[in-house]
């Protein structure tokens, strides 16, 4: 099990997580209670980070990173108690899926222990699903593509896909996007009659906003297992631009839909050279996090995929840089659960995606119904539809060999104390899964990766980047990560200030 799993296993097997997953909503609204069940879980995560100190059984750097996230997470569950922003659904479903369900029991056991027999490594924890393809917007640079487009997996294929997570694998946690997961339709029933039929589990989803109205809005607090990550470019110049006029506007009046209703949701905001420090500013972290009530939020660094892809938009090494220091600065001093894709390496132990062998992992599977390594890697070595049609199931998919060599990949990273400031196989490291591509010829997922893949200056200007990032973060990672040791009898280690704000790209 990896670390950050083993200290949210631990915290959530505290007496006050448990009192919370028996009792779940009566409790929670009980302020001394809560605050008492909010210290106890501060304490059991600086006890442990204080025992791996002592051990130094891992890079005490590197968990202290992932303790951070802990407690962040610890707020961001208080925040929405106190603030009221969690129907009595949501809380009973946080208490007894979140808590219970995936943090104390961790999935079905039995399900884990059947994989583990058969596979001899850990199934994915978790399965991203892109049900349908259709959007009612059409965003500049979308990774999808999407728009006015019929594509989708039929409504038996995606609860079958749903289904075999839950009994092949344990999963309880399953993250839906795009195209626009609300515009998906199949057989009269949507997304949230998934999060209906599979009330055992708990759902995110990547939205537009633009959908969710009143009605909407009630049942999601009446479900309680399905939360919206709504997504942003920044002020309503940034977002209008990129998503349409008037978007801005109707994302505000889904934030207060949902709020008003008690569903809990977060931001999820992509970050270009052109916006990545009005994202990270402390009055858009003012506006998401204290204003508009979200409780968490996801950074997406443009990825040079999907419609109209380009470096172009790519946050410059400096700025990506820049990022990594300004977004630690925000979880730390400020316990907001704010998550970058790219950045924050260190907590999840690197790469998780392909299904990785350790803890943690996860797979993605789109409309067409391709299996992907990660929803940032366009490109499948098999479709789950040929895969159901010929008798097989989800774990089978997950065993082909193209998945395997990129887990081996991340074992051997790992193994070799790669540096987790730069996870990503196709973008940290692109050459190297270029000759994956080379070896195993997965198909692209549409025309845009096909495109990529014959573009020799994509390839060498990927390579570039990652020569230049490499070239900034690798000194902090040998200091501060591999020869720092971490140890701080009481509090976190302050963080040095290793980057400056990056001035962006000129235009010309």
């Amino acid at each position: 099990m990896a670390p950050i799993s083993q200290t949210l296993h631990k915290l959530a097997v505290t007496a006050s997580a448990e009192m919370l997953a028996t009792f779940g909503p009566s409790l929670t609204r009980i302020r001394p209670i809560r605050q008492a069940a909010v210290k106890a879980a501060e304490n059991l995560v600086m006890n442990d980070l204080r025992e791996v100190r002592s051990s130094r059984r891992v890079l005490p750097r590197a968990y202290e990173d992932q303790a951070v996230m802990g407690l962040a997470l610890i707020r961001t569950v208080e925040r929405g108690m106190a603030e009221r922003h969690m129907s009595r659904a949501a809380l009973r479903k946080a208490a007894r899926v979140l808590v219970r369900s995936i943090l104390v029991e961790r999935g079905d056991r039995e399900a884990v222990d059947r994989f583990r027999e058969q596979y001899g490594t850990d199934p994915p924890a978790f399965l991203s699903i892109s049900p349908g393809k259709a959007c009612n917007l059409k965003c500049i640079g979308c990774y999808a593509d999407s728009g006015a487009n019929r594509q989708k997996l039929d409504w038996d294929t995606f609860d079958r896909i749903i289904t075999e997570a839950k009994t092949l694998w344990g999963a309880r946690f399953f993250v839906i996007t795009g195209g626009e997961p609300l515009a998906y339709h199949s057989d009269g029933k949507g997304i949230l009659d998934a999060a209906e039929k599979h009330d055992d589990c708990f759902f995110m989803m990547y939205t537009n906003g633009t959908l969710i109205n009143d009605r909407m809005a009630r049942r999601l607090a009446q479900l309680g297992n399905l939360t919206p990550a709504i997504s942003m470019e920044g002020w309503r110049e940034r977002t209008d631009a990129r998503r349409g006029p008037g978007i801005f506007d109707q994302v505000v009046a889904a934030h207060n839909r949902l709020r008003q209703a008690g569903v809990p949701f977060g931001v999820s905001l992509t970050a270009t050279c052109q916006n990545c420090e009005e994202l990270l500013s402390e009055e858009f972290m003012d506006f998401c996090f204290e204003e508009q009530g979200a409780l968490y939020g996801w950074i997406f660094q443009y990825m040079p995929i999907g419609r109209s892809f380009t470096l172009d938009l790519l946050p410059t090494p400096e700025q990506r840089a820049w990022m990594w220091q300004r977004s630690w600065e925000i979880v730390r001093e400020r316990r907001i659960l704010l998550a970058d894709f790219w950045n924050h390496g260190t907590a999840t132990d690197g790469c998780i995606a392909a299904g990785r062998w350790t803890g943690g992992g996860y797979m993605y599977i789109d409309w067409n119904g391709s299996v992907n390594p990660c929803v940032f890697v366009p490109y499948s070595a098999v479709n789950i539809k040929q895969v159901y049609a010929e008798g097989k199931n989800l774990s089978e998919a997950w065993a082909h060999p193209f998945f395997a060599d990129i887990r081996q990949w991340q074992q051997g990273y790992t193994e070799k104390q790669g540096n987790w400031m730069m996870p990503c196989i196709n973008r940290d490291h692109h050459t190297r899964f270029y000759r994956m591509l080379t070896d195993h010829e997965p198909e692209p997922a549409d025309e845009n990766a096909a495109a990529a893949l014959l573009d020799p200056e994509y390839h060498l200007g990927l390579d570039a980047y990652d020569k230049a990032y490499e070239a900034l973060v690798q000194p902090v990672w040998d200091d501060y990560y591999v020869q720092g040791d971490g140890r701080q009898e009481d509090g976190l280690t302050p963080l040095p200030r290793f980057f400056k704000k990056a001035d962006p790209p000129s235009e010309e």
